[in-house]
């Protein structure tokens, strides 16, 4: 049984018995949303994400793009290999680094 987590997306096929999984578990999700392409997939249930935006250059008044790695956690019932955009949720602190977990594979 999954559970509804406040956001319009699909709830993942498989079921999981993780506490940390937002739709089987009990972690809630909030605040921000960030689309990345996931760069490192080796640890058991986290990943790297990483996230390009435009930075403006005051000085020439142009753009140049910046890149920005985030880690998030991985429910097993999601799967996810390297090369992929996913869409993250922001949570509460699960450890030193990660306070964002994976909702949905986009692509």
């Amino acid at each position: 049984m999954t559970r509804n987590i406040g956001l319009q997306m699909t709830a993942p096929k498989s079921e999981c018995d993780d506490k940390l999984c937002p739709f089987h578990g009990s972690l809630s999700v909030r605040g921000k949303l960030v689309q990345g392409k996931v760069v490192s997939a080796k640890a058991l249930r986290m990943i790297v994400i990483q996230q390009e935006f435009p930075r403006i250059v005051t000085k020439y008044k142009r753009y140049a793009r910046s890149k920005s790695k985030i880690h998030a956690h991985r429910p097993p019932c999601i799967d996810v290999k390297e090369g992929d955009i996913v869409l993250t949720a922001e949570c509460r602190p699960i450890s030193k680094s990660v306070s964002f977990v994976v909702v949905e594979v986009v692509s």
